[in-house]
């Protein structure tokens, strides 16, 4: 399994973090699900406005078949950040996560 590790900064005077999130989750998970190898997303954030998210890929073609669609998501939603996001590509070497609704 491979993660795409995205560090964002919400800027918060033009939207909030929940606002944020809102967009993500209304218009931008439903297409992520649709990728293939798409195997799933942590959304992490502070009051402050950072955020990390890092999505998950069963194999490394499919997390770089899946570049063009970050990279337009993101500019398509650059109004919400304050500074332009960073990414990092990994392999996941361990998991041990809690069931989350």
């Amino acid at each position: 399994m491979y993660s795409r590790v995205t560090l964002v900064e919400v800027d918060t005077v033009r939207a909030t973090v929940e606002e944020a999130l809102g967009v993500f989750t209304e218009r931008v998970l439903p297409s992520l699900r649709e990728l293939e190898g798409y195997e799933g997303v942590l959304v992490l954030s502070t009051p402050e406005g950072k955020g990390m998210l890092v999505s998950f890929w069963d194999t490394e073609e499919a997390l770089e078949r899946a570049v063009p669609f970050a990279v337009a998501e993101l500019e398509r939603n650059m109004t919400l950040f304050g500074s332009p996001p960073g990414r990092e590509h990994y392999e996941v070497a361990f998991a041990d996560l809690p069931v989350v609704a």
